[in-house]
């Protein structure tokens, strides 16, 4: 659940990059400071931030990484205070054309998956611009978010949307995908979604109940393995995911 961007700072510079990450509780600037290495896995850096006094505080460290294709990317490790987490600062393919020296932060794709068993949740289709207003709640947290339609779709098993919601400043971030799936037993068309939270990812299905049919609420269930859909929604994250 988090958002934001890095910018690759000039040679000359002290600071390796500066940038602001977002998520649902916090809005902050880093910087990211070379250090010395001690080993070839050791960190290439420093993430730092200020404090409420103005303090410079370091909040975790950073590795530069290529991927498989050999492009490069930032891999990020940080704890503000609520526990760590990771984080990629990537490059989308028109940066990478336009040469320039932004980097996107997106969560880092977990392994594990969260219970999802006692949730509470509803989707409203919204009348224009095939978007989707809702929430989806347990005992632990409460996300109001929206879907938006995924313009990068080029691909069957690509999404139909992204899921959105947004930082205290008001910065969209996007937390996860939606599929449209058809239920091999009734036919009838329902919503698969994989939501990123803090403790894992989230799988949930958007479903009508005979009273809702035809209508535009969706009522949000515990997701059920049982083979039920026409397509697997585990893509994950990626800018067309």
């Amino acid at each position: 659940m988090f958002a934001g961007t890095i910018t690759l700072s000039p040679e000359t510079a002290t600071t390796a990059f500066s940038g602001i990450i977002h998520s649902t509780k916090f809005d902050i600037s880093i910087q990211l400071e070379a250090r010395n290495k001690m080993s070839e896995r050791s960190p290439d850096f420093d993430v730092t931030a200020k404090n409420n006094a103005g303090r410079t505080v370091r909040i975790g460290t950073a590795w530069d990484e290529r991927s498989q294709s050999g492009n490069r990317y930032i891999s990020m490790q940080i704890d503000v205070g609520l526990g760590p987490f990771r984080v990629n600062a990537v490059q989308t393919n028109e940066a990478r054309k336009a040469k320039s020296a932004d980097f996107d932060i997106i969560p880092f794709v977990a392994t594990g998956a969260m219970p999802s068993g006692s949730i509470a949740g509803e989707l409203t289709a919204m009348d224009a611009d095939n978007a989707f207003t809702g929430y989806v709640a347990n005992m632990m947290f409460d996300l109001d978010f929206m879907l938006i339609e995924n313009e990068y779709k080029s691909e069957e098993s690509h999404p139909e949307y992204r899921i959105e919601t947004s930082s205290p400043r008001g910065v969209p971030i996007r937390v996860g995908s939606a599929w449209m799936a058809k239920s091999l037993n009734t036919g009838n068309e329902y919503l698969s979604l994989l939501i990123n939270t803090p403790d894992g990812e989230l799988r949930v299905n958007a479903v009508q109940n005979e009273d809702q049919r035809g209508g535009n609420t969706f009522s949000i269930i515990p997701f059920v393995n049982a083979g039920d859909q026409d397509r697997n929604a585990n893509t994950g994250f990626g800018l067309v995911a």
